[in-house]
Protein backbone atom coordinates (compact mmCIF):
# COMPACT_ATOMS: atom_id res chain seq x y z
CA UNK A 1 0.00 0.00 0.00
CA UNK A 2 1.41 3.45 -0.93
CA UNK A 3 1.48 6.19 1.68
CA UNK A 4 -0.77 9.22 0.92
CA UNK A 5 1.18 12.42 0.30
CA UNK A 6 -1.74 14.67 1.16
CA UNK A 7 -1.49 15.55 4.91
CA UNK A 8 -5.28 15.53 5.40
CA UNK A 9 -5.72 12.05 3.92
CA UNK A 10 -2.74 10.72 5.88
CA UNK A 11 -4.29 12.04 9.10
CA UNK A 12 -7.67 10.41 8.30
CA UNK A 13 -6.03 7.04 7.68
CA UNK A 14 -4.09 7.23 10.94
CA UNK A 15 -7.26 8.17 12.86
CA UNK A 16 -9.07 5.06 11.58
CA UNK A 17 -6.15 2.84 12.57
CA UNK A 18 -6.09 4.35 16.07
CA UNK A 19 -9.89 3.96 16.42
CA UNK A 20 -9.76 0.27 15.49
CA UNK A 21 -6.81 -0.33 17.83
CA UNK A 22 -8.49 1.43 20.76
CA UNK A 23 -11.70 -0.54 20.25
CA UNK A 24 -9.78 -3.82 20.26
CA UNK A 25 -7.88 -2.80 23.40
CA UNK A 26 -11.12 -1.83 25.17
CA UNK A 27 -12.81 -5.17 24.46
CA UNK A 28 -9.68 -7.05 25.46
CA UNK A 29 -9.41 -5.21 28.78
CA UNK A 30 -13.05 -5.92 29.68
CA UNK A 31 -12.75 -9.60 28.87
CA UNK A 32 -9.44 -9.94 30.73
CA UNK A 33 -10.93 -8.31 33.83
CA UNK A 34 -13.84 -10.75 33.67
CA UNK A 35 -11.41 -13.68 33.62
CA UNK A 36 -9.62 -12.43 36.74
CA UNK A 37 -12.94 -11.73 38.48
CA UNK A 38 -13.95 -15.33 37.86
CA UNK A 39 -10.60 -16.65 39.08
CA UNK A 40 -10.81 -14.55 42.23
CA UNK A 41 -14.32 -15.84 42.87
CA UNK A 42 -13.14 -19.45 42.53
CA UNK A 43 -10.29 -18.95 44.96
CA UNK A 44 -12.55 -17.11 47.42
CA UNK A 45 -15.03 -20.00 47.33
CA UNK A 46 -12.21 -22.46 48.02
CA UNK A 47 -11.10 -20.47 51.08
CA UNK A 48 -14.63 -20.25 52.47
CA UNK A 49 -15.37 -23.95 51.96
CA UNK A 50 -12.02 -24.85 53.48
CA UNK A 51 -12.75 -22.75 56.57
CA UNK A 52 -16.18 -24.31 57.10
CA UNK A 53 -14.85 -27.80 56.43
CA UNK A 54 -12.26 -27.25 59.14
CA UNK A 55 -15.02 -26.46 61.62
CA UNK A 56 -16.90 -29.65 60.70
CA UNK A 57 -13.81 -31.85 61.05
CA UNK A 58 -12.96 -30.22 64.37
CA UNK A 59 -16.48 -30.97 65.60
CA UNK A 60 -16.10 -34.60 64.49
CA UNK A 61 -12.83 -34.93 66.41
CA UNK A 62 -14.55 -33.65 69.55
CA UNK A 63 -17.35 -36.19 69.00
CA UNK A 64 -14.92 -39.09 68.59
CA UNK A 65 -13.32 -38.34 71.96
CA UNK A 66 -16.47 -39.76 73.48
CA UNK A 67 -15.78 -43.45 74.23
CA UNK A 68 -19.30 -44.33 73.16
CA UNK A 69 -18.27 -43.20 69.66
CA UNK A 70 -14.95 -45.06 69.61
CA UNK A 71 -16.16 -47.52 66.97
CA UNK A 72 -16.44 -44.61 64.51
CA UNK A 73 -12.78 -43.59 64.89
CA UNK A 74 -11.73 -45.19 61.51
CA UNK A 75 -13.47 -42.20 59.93
CA UNK A 76 -10.74 -39.84 61.14
CA UNK A 77 -7.77 -41.41 59.25
CA UNK A 78 -9.96 -41.75 56.15
CA UNK A 79 -10.69 -38.00 56.24
CA UNK A 80 -6.98 -37.31 56.75
CA UNK A 81 -6.20 -39.40 53.64
CA UNK A 82 -8.78 -37.46 51.62
CA UNK A 83 -7.35 -34.14 52.78
CA UNK A 84 -3.80 -35.28 51.98
CA UNK A 85 -4.82 -36.12 48.41
CA UNK A 86 -6.47 -32.71 48.06
CA UNK A 87 -3.32 -30.97 49.31
CA UNK A 88 -1.21 -33.02 46.89
CA UNK A 89 -3.35 -32.02 43.91
CA UNK A 90 -3.51 -28.35 44.95
CA UNK A 91 0.29 -28.27 45.30
CA UNK A 92 0.62 -29.65 41.78
CA UNK A 93 -1.85 -27.11 40.37
CA UNK A 94 -0.25 -24.19 42.23
CA UNK A 95 3.11 -25.08 40.71
CA UNK A 96 1.46 -25.22 37.26
CA UNK A 97 -0.16 -21.77 37.79
CA UNK A 98 3.17 -20.32 38.87
CA UNK A 99 4.89 -21.84 35.84
CA UNK A 100 2.37 -20.22 33.47
CA UNK A 101 2.74 -16.81 35.15
CA UNK A 102 6.54 -17.01 35.17
CA UNK A 103 6.93 -18.35 31.61
CA UNK A 104 4.66 -15.58 30.30
CA UNK A 105 6.60 -13.05 32.40
CA UNK A 106 10.36 -12.82 32.85
CA UNK A 107 10.89 -16.63 32.77
CA UNK A 108 13.46 -16.65 35.57
CA UNK A 109 12.06 -19.80 37.18
CA UNK A 110 10.02 -18.18 39.93
CA UNK A 111 7.02 -15.89 40.37
CA UNK A 112 8.37 -12.49 41.39
CA UNK A 113 8.01 -8.79 40.63
CA UNK A 114 9.46 -9.36 37.16
CA UNK A 115 6.30 -11.21 36.17
CA UNK A 116 4.03 -8.25 36.92
CA UNK A 117 3.65 -4.73 35.60
CA UNK A 118 5.60 -2.06 37.50
CA UNK A 119 4.11 -1.12 40.90
CA UNK A 120 1.66 -4.05 40.66
CA UNK A 121 3.81 -6.97 41.82
CA UNK A 122 1.68 -9.86 43.01
CA UNK A 123 -1.66 -8.57 41.64
CA UNK A 124 -3.05 -11.07 39.11
CA UNK A 125 -4.87 -8.57 36.86
CA UNK A 126 -1.47 -6.97 36.20
CA UNK A 127 0.60 -9.99 35.21
CA UNK A 128 2.67 -9.17 32.15
CA UNK A 129 1.72 -12.24 30.16
CA UNK A 130 -2.05 -12.31 30.72
CA UNK A 131 -2.72 -12.19 26.95
CA UNK A 132 0.01 -14.69 26.07
CA UNK A 133 -1.35 -17.67 24.11
CA UNK A 134 1.96 -19.17 23.02
CA UNK A 135 3.01 -20.16 26.54
CA UNK A 136 -0.27 -21.94 27.33
CA UNK A 137 -0.24 -23.75 23.99
CA UNK A 138 3.41 -24.80 24.34
CA UNK A 139 3.26 -25.96 27.98
CA UNK A 140 -0.25 -27.42 28.16
CA UNK A 141 -0.65 -28.80 24.64
CA UNK A 142 2.66 -29.25 22.82
CA UNK A 143 4.72 -30.34 25.87
CA UNK A 144 1.92 -32.48 27.31
CA UNK A 145 1.35 -30.80 30.65
CA UNK A 146 -2.37 -30.54 29.88
CA UNK A 147 -2.66 -34.30 29.44
CA UNK A 148 -0.59 -34.70 32.60
CA UNK A 149 -3.12 -32.47 34.41
CA UNK A 150 -5.96 -34.59 33.04
CA UNK A 151 -4.27 -37.77 34.28
CA UNK A 152 -3.71 -36.15 37.69
CA UNK A 153 -7.42 -35.28 37.95
CA UNK A 154 -8.51 -38.81 37.04
CA UNK A 155 -5.94 -40.34 39.40
CA UNK A 156 -6.95 -38.09 42.32
CA UNK A 157 -10.64 -38.76 41.70
CA UNK A 158 -10.14 -42.54 41.73
CA UNK A 159 -8.00 -42.37 44.87
CA UNK A 160 -10.66 -40.34 46.71
CA UNK A 161 -13.38 -42.81 45.72
CA UNK A 162 -11.14 -45.69 46.76
CA UNK A 163 -10.54 -44.16 50.22
CA UNK A 164 -14.29 -43.80 50.72
CA UNK A 165 -14.96 -47.32 49.38
CA UNK A 166 -12.37 -48.86 51.70
CA UNK A 167 -13.84 -47.08 54.72
CA UNK A 168 -17.35 -48.41 53.97
CA UNK A 169 -16.44 -51.97 52.98
CA UNK A 170 -14.15 -52.51 55.96
CA UNK A 171 -16.60 -50.98 58.47
CA UNK A 172 -19.97 -51.87 57.00
CA UNK A 173 -21.08 -53.61 60.18
CA UNK A 174 -20.06 -50.65 62.30
CA UNK A 175 -22.08 -48.30 60.12
CA UNK A 176 -24.98 -50.77 59.96
CA UNK A 177 -24.93 -50.97 56.18
CA UNK A 178 -25.64 -54.01 54.02
CA UNK A 179 -23.78 -54.68 50.77
CA UNK A 180 -26.41 -52.99 48.61
CA UNK A 181 -26.38 -49.87 50.77
CA UNK A 182 -22.58 -49.74 50.67
CA UNK A 183 -22.49 -49.95 46.87
CA UNK A 184 -25.29 -47.39 46.54
CA UNK A 185 -23.44 -44.87 48.73
CA UNK A 186 -20.20 -45.42 46.80
CA UNK A 187 -22.04 -44.97 43.51
CA UNK A 188 -23.72 -41.78 44.74
CA UNK A 189 -20.42 -40.28 45.84
CA UNK A 190 -18.84 -41.09 42.45
CA UNK A 191 -21.81 -39.86 40.42
CA UNK A 192 -22.24 -36.58 42.31
CA UNK A 193 -18.54 -35.72 42.45
CA UNK A 194 -18.03 -32.47 40.47
CA UNK A 195 -14.29 -33.11 40.30
CA UNK A 196 -14.10 -35.00 37.01
CA UNK A 197 -13.14 -34.82 33.32
CA UNK A 198 -15.51 -34.45 30.37
CA UNK A 199 -13.62 -36.67 27.93
CA UNK A 200 -16.35 -36.78 25.28
CA UNK A 201 -17.09 -33.19 24.25
CA UNK A 202 -13.75 -32.62 22.53
CA UNK A 203 -14.07 -35.80 20.45
CA UNK A 204 -16.81 -34.20 18.38
CA UNK A 205 -14.46 -31.39 17.31
CA UNK A 206 -11.37 -31.14 15.11
CA UNK A 207 -9.13 -31.15 18.21
CA UNK A 208 -6.69 -33.99 18.80
CA UNK A 209 -7.01 -34.27 22.58
CA UNK A 210 -8.72 -32.98 25.71
CA UNK A 211 -5.86 -30.56 26.39
CA UNK A 212 -5.86 -29.36 22.76
CA UNK A 213 -9.59 -28.62 23.07
CA UNK A 214 -9.23 -26.99 26.49
CA UNK A 215 -6.06 -24.91 26.24
CA UNK A 216 -4.84 -24.33 22.66
CA UNK A 217 -4.54 -20.61 21.90
CA UNK A 218 -6.12 -19.70 25.24
CA UNK A 219 -4.57 -16.64 26.93
CA UNK A 220 -3.02 -17.11 30.36
CA UNK A 221 -5.79 -14.96 31.88
CA UNK A 222 -8.41 -17.45 30.63
CA UNK A 223 -6.50 -20.57 31.73
CA UNK A 224 -6.09 -19.42 35.35
CA UNK A 225 -9.86 -19.50 36.15
CA UNK A 226 -10.13 -22.86 34.37
CA UNK A 227 -7.50 -24.27 36.69
CA UNK A 228 -8.93 -22.64 39.82
CA UNK A 229 -12.37 -24.04 38.87
CA UNK A 230 -10.80 -27.52 38.97
CA UNK A 231 -9.54 -26.76 42.48
CA UNK A 232 -12.96 -25.45 43.48
CA UNK A 233 -14.60 -28.62 42.14
CA UNK A 234 -12.12 -30.70 44.14
CA UNK A 235 -12.85 -28.69 47.28
CA UNK A 236 -16.59 -29.23 46.78
CA UNK A 237 -15.99 -32.95 46.27
CA UNK A 238 -13.89 -33.06 49.41
CA UNK A 239 -16.63 -31.29 51.40
CA UNK A 240 -19.30 -33.67 50.13
CA UNK A 241 -17.22 -36.74 50.94
CA UNK A 242 -16.10 -35.55 54.37
CA UNK A 243 -19.62 -34.49 55.36
CA UNK A 244 -20.90 -37.92 54.29
CA UNK A 245 -18.21 -39.59 56.42
CA UNK A 246 -19.17 -37.38 59.36
CA UNK A 247 -22.78 -38.42 58.86
CA UNK A 248 -21.73 -42.07 59.29
CA UNK A 249 -20.86 -41.28 62.90
CA UNK A 250 -24.40 -40.10 63.61
CA UNK A 251 -23.50 -36.47 63.57
CA UNK A 252 -26.06 -35.57 66.22
CA UNK A 253 -23.49 -33.75 68.35
CA UNK A 254 -21.95 -31.80 65.46
CA UNK A 255 -22.79 -28.13 65.81
CA UNK A 256 -23.88 -26.15 62.73
CA UNK A 257 -22.11 -22.91 63.66
CA UNK A 258 -22.03 -20.94 60.39
CA UNK A 259 -23.18 -21.07 56.78
CA UNK A 260 -22.45 -19.11 53.64
CA UNK A 261 -23.95 -18.74 50.16
CA UNK A 262 -22.04 -20.25 47.24
CA UNK A 263 -22.70 -18.98 43.70
CA UNK A 264 -22.03 -20.88 40.49
CA UNK A 265 -22.80 -18.55 37.57
CA UNK A 266 -22.60 -19.25 33.85
CA UNK A 267 -20.78 -15.95 33.36
CA UNK A 268 -19.51 -12.96 35.31
CA UNK A 269 -19.47 -10.43 32.46
CA UNK A 270 -22.44 -9.47 30.32
CA UNK A 271 -23.49 -6.72 27.97
CA UNK A 272 -26.63 -4.78 28.83
CA UNK A 273 -29.76 -6.82 28.07
CA UNK A 274 -28.05 -10.21 28.43
CA UNK A 275 -28.83 -12.56 31.32
CA UNK A 276 -26.72 -14.25 33.97
CA UNK A 277 -28.00 -17.60 35.21
CA UNK A 278 -26.67 -18.82 38.54
CA UNK A 279 -27.14 -21.56 41.09
CA UNK A 280 -26.96 -20.47 44.72
CA UNK A 281 -26.44 -23.03 47.47
CA UNK A 282 -25.25 -23.25 51.06
CA UNK A 283 -21.60 -23.90 51.87
CA UNK A 284 -20.93 -27.15 53.78
CA UNK A 285 -24.46 -28.26 52.91
CA UNK A 286 -25.38 -31.72 54.19
CA UNK A 287 -27.61 -34.12 52.25
CA UNK A 288 -29.39 -34.87 55.51
CA UNK A 289 -30.96 -31.41 55.35
CA UNK A 290 -34.35 -31.12 53.70
CA UNK A 291 -35.08 -28.19 51.33
CA UNK A 292 -37.60 -26.78 53.82
CA UNK A 293 -34.72 -26.35 56.31
CA UNK A 294 -32.90 -23.98 53.96
CA UNK A 295 -33.80 -20.44 52.95
CA UNK A 296 -31.80 -18.54 50.34
CA UNK A 297 -32.25 -14.83 49.60
CA UNK A 298 -30.83 -12.85 46.67
CA UNK A 299 -31.25 -9.09 46.59
CA UNK A 300 -33.79 -9.37 49.40
CA UNK A 301 -36.02 -11.87 47.57
CA UNK A 302 -36.42 -15.43 48.75
CA UNK A 303 -35.61 -18.08 46.16
CA UNK A 304 -37.13 -21.51 45.74
CA UNK A 305 -34.76 -24.16 47.08
CA UNK A 306 -34.67 -27.53 45.30
CA UNK A 307 -33.05 -30.87 45.96
CA UNK A 308 -29.47 -30.64 47.17
CA UNK A 309 -30.13 -27.20 48.64
CA UNK A 310 -29.67 -25.43 45.30
CA UNK A 311 -31.70 -22.39 44.20
CA UNK A 312 -31.85 -21.22 40.59
CA UNK A 313 -31.33 -17.48 40.10
CA UNK A 314 -31.34 -15.33 36.96
CA UNK A 315 -30.60 -11.64 36.53
CA UNK A 316 -30.52 -9.40 33.46
CA UNK A 317 -27.62 -6.99 33.10
CA UNK A 318 -28.48 -3.31 32.91
CA UNK A 319 -26.55 -0.08 33.12
CA UNK A 320 -22.77 -0.40 32.98
CA UNK A 321 -19.96 -1.15 35.41
CA UNK A 322 -19.51 -3.55 38.30
CA UNK A 323 -22.69 -4.70 40.03
CA UNK A 324 -23.32 -6.74 43.16
CA UNK A 325 -26.24 -8.72 44.56
CA UNK A 326 -26.37 -9.25 48.36
CA UNK A 327 -26.95 -12.89 49.33
CA UNK A 328 -28.16 -14.40 52.58
CA UNK A 329 -28.89 -17.94 53.74
CA UNK A 330 -30.79 -19.28 56.73
CA UNK A 331 -30.36 -22.92 57.79
CA UNK A 332 -32.50 -24.63 60.41
CA UNK A 333 -30.78 -27.40 62.34
CA UNK A 334 -33.43 -30.15 62.20
CA UNK A 335 -32.12 -31.62 65.42
CA UNK A 336 -32.11 -28.49 67.59
CA UNK A 337 -34.33 -26.06 65.69
CA UNK A 338 -31.53 -23.50 65.87
CA UNK A 339 -31.38 -21.06 62.91
CA UNK A 340 -27.95 -20.13 61.56
CA UNK A 341 -27.40 -17.34 59.06
CA UNK A 342 -24.71 -16.44 56.59
CA UNK A 343 -24.18 -13.60 54.13
CA UNK A 344 -22.29 -13.16 50.90
CA UNK A 345 -22.23 -11.23 47.67
CA UNK A 346 -22.46 -12.05 43.98
CA UNK A 347 -20.34 -9.63 41.94
CA UNK A 348 -20.63 -9.28 38.18
CA UNK A 349 -19.84 -6.69 35.54
CA UNK A 350 -22.05 -5.15 32.88
CA UNK A 351 -20.50 -3.68 29.74
CA UNK A 352 -22.07 -1.64 26.99
CA UNK A 353 -22.06 -2.41 23.31
CA UNK A 354 -20.09 -0.16 21.01
CA UNK A 355 -19.64 -0.49 17.29
CA UNK A 356 -17.30 0.96 14.68
CA UNK A 357 -17.28 0.69 10.90
CA UNK A 358 -13.96 1.70 9.37
CA UNK A 359 -13.16 1.83 5.68
CA UNK A 360 -9.82 0.03 5.52
CA UNK A 361 -8.44 2.17 2.72
CA UNK A 362 -9.97 5.70 2.89
CA UNK A 363 -12.98 7.51 4.29
CA UNK A 364 -14.92 7.17 1.03
CA UNK A 365 -16.08 4.33 -1.20
CA UNK A 366 -14.89 4.31 -4.82
CA UNK A 367 -16.83 3.06 -7.84
CA UNK A 368 -15.31 0.19 -9.79
CA UNK A 369 -13.14 -1.33 -7.04
CA UNK A 370 -13.64 -3.51 -3.96
CA UNK A 371 -13.73 -1.33 -0.83
CA UNK A 372 -12.72 -3.42 2.24
CA UNK A 373 -14.30 -2.42 5.56
CA UNK A 374 -13.82 -3.65 9.13
CA UNK A 375 -16.91 -3.83 11.35
CA UNK A 376 -16.18 -4.20 15.07
CA UNK A 377 -18.81 -4.41 17.82
CA UNK A 378 -17.64 -4.80 21.40
CA UNK A 379 -19.53 -7.34 23.46
CA UNK A 380 -21.01 -8.97 20.33
CA UNK A 381 -19.63 -11.90 18.36
CA UNK A 382 -18.77 -10.83 14.82
CA UNK A 383 -20.90 -13.75 13.60
CA UNK A 384 -23.99 -12.23 15.29
CA UNK A 385 -23.59 -8.81 13.66
CA UNK A 386 -26.13 -7.96 10.94
CA UNK A 387 -25.24 -5.34 8.31
CA UNK A 388 -27.43 -3.54 5.75
CA UNK A 389 -26.81 -0.63 3.40
CA UNK A 390 -28.66 2.34 1.91
CA UNK A 391 -27.58 4.36 -1.10
CA UNK A 392 -25.61 3.29 -4.20
CA UNK A 393 -23.60 0.55 -2.44
CA UNK A 394 -23.84 -3.13 -1.60
CA UNK A 395 -21.87 -5.18 0.93
CA UNK A 396 -20.75 -8.79 1.00
CA UNK A 397 -18.72 -11.06 3.25
CA UNK A 398 -19.09 -12.08 6.89
CA UNK A 399 -17.50 -11.62 10.30
CA UNK A 400 -15.56 -8.41 10.87
CA UNK A 401 -14.03 -8.15 7.37
CA UNK A 402 -16.41 -7.26 4.54
CA UNK A 403 -16.31 -5.71 1.07
CA UNK A 404 -18.36 -2.79 -0.28
CA UNK A 405 -18.98 -2.15 -3.98
CA UNK A 406 -20.42 1.13 -5.25
CA UNK A 407 -22.36 1.94 -8.42
CA UNK A 408 -22.72 5.73 -8.64
CA UNK A 409 -21.54 8.90 -6.85
CA UNK A 410 -23.52 10.16 -3.86
CA UNK A 411 -24.18 9.48 -0.19
CA UNK A 412 -24.31 5.97 1.33
CA UNK A 413 -24.90 4.49 4.76
CA UNK A 414 -23.98 1.24 6.53
CA UNK A 415 -26.38 0.09 9.25
CA UNK A 416 -25.24 -2.35 11.97
CA UNK A 417 -27.46 -4.36 14.34
CA UNK A 418 -27.30 -7.43 16.57
CA UNK A 419 -30.03 -9.38 18.33
CA UNK A 420 -32.69 -7.21 16.74
CA UNK A 421 -31.17 -4.03 18.22
CA UNK A 422 -29.56 -1.23 16.22
CA UNK A 423 -25.91 -0.66 17.09
CA UNK A 424 -25.42 2.36 14.87
CA UNK A 425 -25.39 3.80 11.34
CA UNK A 426 -22.35 5.19 9.53
CA UNK A 427 -22.34 7.64 6.62
CA UNK A 428 -19.90 7.49 3.72
CA UNK A 429 -19.39 9.31 0.43
CA UNK A 430 -19.24 7.49 -2.90
CA UNK A 431 -16.88 8.88 -5.53
CA UNK A 432 -15.45 8.01 -8.89
CA UNK A 433 -11.82 6.93 -8.97
CA UNK A 434 -9.72 10.15 -9.12
CA UNK A 435 -8.30 11.24 -12.46
CA UNK A 436 -5.13 9.45 -13.45
CA UNK A 437 -2.16 11.40 -14.79
CA UNK A 438 -1.03 11.01 -18.40
CA UNK A 439 2.72 10.43 -18.62
CA UNK A 440 5.32 9.59 -21.20
CA UNK A 441 8.40 7.79 -19.89
CA UNK A 442 7.36 8.81 -16.38
CA UNK A 443 7.10 12.52 -17.30
CA UNK A 444 4.04 14.70 -17.81
CA UNK A 445 5.89 17.25 -19.95
CA UNK A 446 9.15 19.20 -20.25
CA UNK A 447 12.28 18.39 -22.19
CA UNK A 448 13.27 14.93 -23.43
CA UNK A 449 16.10 13.60 -25.55
CA UNK A 450 15.19 12.52 -29.08
CA UNK A 451 16.36 8.94 -28.45
CA UNK A 452 14.29 8.56 -25.30
CA UNK A 453 11.27 10.15 -26.98
CA UNK A 454 11.42 7.84 -29.99
CA UNK A 455 11.72 4.78 -27.71
CA UNK A 456 8.26 5.32 -26.21
CA UNK A 457 5.37 3.19 -27.48
CA UNK A 458 2.52 5.38 -26.40
CA UNK A 459 0.88 7.28 -23.51
CA UNK A 460 0.18 5.74 -20.10
CA UNK A 461 -2.33 6.73 -17.37
CA UNK A 462 -1.13 6.45 -13.76
CA UNK A 463 -3.01 6.56 -10.43
CA UNK A 464 -0.60 7.98 -7.86
CA UNK A 465 -1.18 7.56 -4.10
CA UNK A 466 -4.37 5.56 -4.69
CA UNK A 467 -4.68 2.73 -2.18
CA UNK A 468 -6.69 0.38 -4.38
CA UNK A 469 -5.63 -2.09 -7.02
CA UNK A 470 -7.03 -0.22 -10.02
CA UNK A 471 -5.70 0.51 -13.50
CA UNK A 472 -6.89 3.20 -15.92
CA UNK A 473 -6.42 2.94 -19.68
CA UNK A 474 -5.78 5.77 -22.15
CA UNK A 475 -8.50 5.61 -24.83
CA UNK A 476 -7.07 8.21 -27.20
CA UNK A 477 -5.37 11.59 -27.70
CA UNK A 478 -4.44 14.18 -30.33
CA UNK A 479 -0.72 14.41 -31.11
CA UNK A 480 0.45 17.72 -32.64
CA UNK A 481 3.97 17.71 -34.11
CA UNK A 482 5.61 21.16 -34.55
CA UNK A 483 8.96 20.81 -36.36
CA UNK A 484 11.41 23.61 -35.67
CA UNK A 485 10.49 26.64 -37.80
CA UNK A 486 7.76 24.68 -39.62
CA UNK A 487 3.99 24.34 -39.55
CA UNK A 488 2.22 22.08 -37.03
CA UNK A 489 1.18 18.57 -38.08
CA UNK A 490 -1.90 17.23 -36.14
CA UNK A 491 -2.31 13.46 -35.80
CA UNK A 492 -5.36 11.91 -34.08
CA UNK A 493 -4.58 8.68 -32.18
CA UNK A 494 -7.08 6.13 -30.86
CA UNK A 495 -5.93 4.01 -27.90
CA UNK A 496 -2.86 4.30 -25.70
CA UNK A 497 -0.26 3.07 -28.21
CA UNK A 498 0.90 5.09 -31.19
CA UNK A 499 -0.86 4.34 -34.47
CA UNK A 500 1.15 4.30 -37.73
CA UNK A 501 0.73 8.01 -38.41
CA UNK A 502 1.72 8.98 -34.89
CA UNK A 503 4.73 6.66 -35.02
CA UNK A 504 5.96 8.34 -38.21
CA UNK A 505 5.93 11.82 -36.72
CA UNK A 506 7.47 10.61 -33.46
CA UNK A 507 10.34 9.00 -35.38
CA UNK A 508 11.09 12.40 -36.95
CA UNK A 509 11.91 13.95 -33.56
CA UNK A 510 15.05 16.12 -33.55
CA UNK A 511 16.36 18.85 -31.24
CA UNK A 512 14.16 21.94 -31.23
CA UNK A 513 10.95 20.11 -32.22
CA UNK A 514 7.85 20.36 -30.00
CA UNK A 515 5.17 17.70 -29.48
CA UNK A 516 1.74 18.46 -27.98
CA UNK A 517 -0.47 15.67 -26.47
CA UNK A 518 -3.93 17.22 -26.31
CA UNK A 519 -7.44 16.01 -25.47
CA UNK A 520 -5.99 12.98 -23.70
CA UNK A 521 -8.87 10.74 -22.62
CA UNK A 522 -8.86 7.75 -20.26
CA UNK A 523 -11.27 5.21 -18.84
CA UNK A 524 -11.03 3.90 -15.26
CA UNK A 525 -12.83 0.99 -13.51
CA UNK A 526 -16.49 1.90 -12.98
CA UNK A 527 -16.53 4.54 -15.73
CA UNK A 528 -19.37 4.39 -18.24
CA UNK A 529 -17.63 6.93 -20.53
CA UNK A 530 -14.11 8.23 -21.06
CA UNK A 531 -12.85 11.22 -19.09
CA UNK A 532 -10.50 14.02 -20.15
CA UNK A 533 -7.21 14.16 -18.26
CA UNK A 534 -4.09 16.33 -18.41
CA UNK A 535 -2.37 17.46 -21.61
CA UNK A 536 1.42 17.24 -22.13
CA UNK A 537 4.02 19.30 -24.02
CA UNK A 538 7.51 17.98 -24.77
CA UNK A 539 10.43 19.87 -26.30
CA UNK A 540 13.06 17.67 -27.92
CA UNK A 541 16.65 18.37 -27.01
Amino acid sequence: MSIPKEPRQLMINIMYLVLTALLALNVSAEVMNAFFTLDEGNRSTIDIVDSQLGSSVSALNDLLEDESKAKYRPIKPAIEQVQAKVVEFNTYVTELRDLLIDQSGDGNGQVDVGDFKPEHDGELPYIKGKKNKDVTTRLLVDEGRGEELKAKILETREELIQIYSTLLTENDTTFQLNDTEVQTKIQNIATNMPFSIDDEEWQGTDKTSWSDFKFRQMPVAAVLPLISQMQADLKSSEANMVNDMIGLAGGKNIVFDSFFPVVQADRSYVVGGESINAQISVGTYSTSLQPENVKIFAGGSQLSVGEGGVAEYSITGSGAGQKSVPLRVEVINPLTGEVSEGEGEFVYEVGSRSVAVAADKMNVFYIGVDNPVTISASGVSSNDVRVSTTGPISIKGGGSSRTVTASSPGAARINVSAGGKSLGSFDFRVKRIPNPEARLSGKNGGTMGSGEFKAQGGVGAFLDDFDFDATCQVSGFNLVYVPKRQDAIPVPNRGARYNDAARRVVNQAKPGDIYYFENVRAKCPGDTATRKINSMVFKIQ
